[in-house]
């Protein structure tokens, strides 16, 4: 039967593991690693746009921020020159010269139960292309409501993309059998905090508000790169708590990740949503990226 499984398929044949170019032959998987029993680390999505890394500081930043926060040593000879020289082999060797994505899986190395006999860390990180080379926005706009079957607690943690992901697993799932594009997610105080895979924007008379990180959401990369974006193009950003009162009264929604970028949302409930905002800072974003 393991015979069948095809781990990955074809277009995942080459890795990096702990900044080494290899191949499936020396991938940690095992049974007894941590990130299997205890969903012990996390992991950064990265964008890949004419062939070129995006964003790249934004991710470093928050993966040291999620080493210390997991209480995980730095892997030796790990910085952002040698994080990049790393992922830019991966993508030569791919030969992704467009659009793409990496994803990055940080998780502790060593036994124990609970209780690590390790603070040592392995990564592993695997690429593919992507049909888009830029951003586009969604022509058709997204349907959205709110998960009521979860809520998301808030605790060190939360800002970061950790391995241990149930409630956007089971978000996808009700939003699925509900028929909509996406879940919205609310935290222990019920405010909105972000979706099944996105950060939550709101925009009322040009004025983008977004929830703040102290709600719990995921600091998002592509979060913080429109708020950036935003902010040197004269919008005003506010980072506040948001209730689905906020959300009916708006103008506009959008959600963003780093990978998909910016998605416009059409509908929560009865209400309906424009779009102008969102295609005017997809532009913005696209503006810049880093080229070759």
């Amino acid at each position: 039967m393991f015979d069948q499984l095809q781990f990955g398929r074809i277009d995942r044949e080459h890795f990096v593991v702990n900044g080494v170019l290899t191949n499936a032959n020396i991938l940690p998987h095992n049974v007894r690693n941590r990130a299997f029993n205890y969903a012990d680390g996390f992991f950064e999505s990265i964008r890949v746009a004419h062939g070129r890394l995006q964003h790249l500081e934004l991710h470093f930043s928050r993966i040291s921020d999620s080493l210390e926060g997991h209480k995980m040593n730095v892997p030796s000879n790990f910085n952002a020159v040698t994080f990049e020289d790393s992922l830019t082999a991966l993508i030569e060797k791919k030969g992704i010269a467009a659009g793409g994505r990496i994803r990055v899986t940080f998780f502790r190395d060593g036994g124990g139960r609970y209780t690590p006999t390790s603070h040592e860390v392995w990564w592993v990180a695997e690429a593919q292309s992507l049909d888009q080379n830029e951003f586009v926005l969604n022509e058709e706009g997204l349907n959205v409501d709110i998960y009521p079957e979860m809520r998301k607690t808030r605790n060190l943690l939360s800002n970061f993309k950790n391995l241990a992901a149930q409630i956007y697993v089971h978000s996808g799932i009700w939003a699925q059998q509900q028929g909509l594009s996406e879940a919205l997610i609310s935290n222990e105080r019920n405010h909105i905090i972000e979706s099944t895979r996105s950060n939550l924007f709101l925009v009322s008379n040009r004025v983008l508000y977004t929830p703040g990180l102290d709600g719990g959401p995921v600091g998002g990369i592509m979060r913080a790169a429109v708020i950036q974006a935003a902010l040197r193009h004269g919008y005003k950003v506010y980072e506040c708590d948001l209730t689905p009162q906020e959300l009916l009264r708006a103008d506009e929604m959008f959600l963003t990740n780093a990978i998909r970028g910016i998605q416009w949302v059409t509908g929560y409930r009865t209400k309906r949503y424009f779009s102008n905002t969102a295609k005017e800072l997809v532009a913005i974003v696209n503006d810049t990226l880093v080229r070759g």
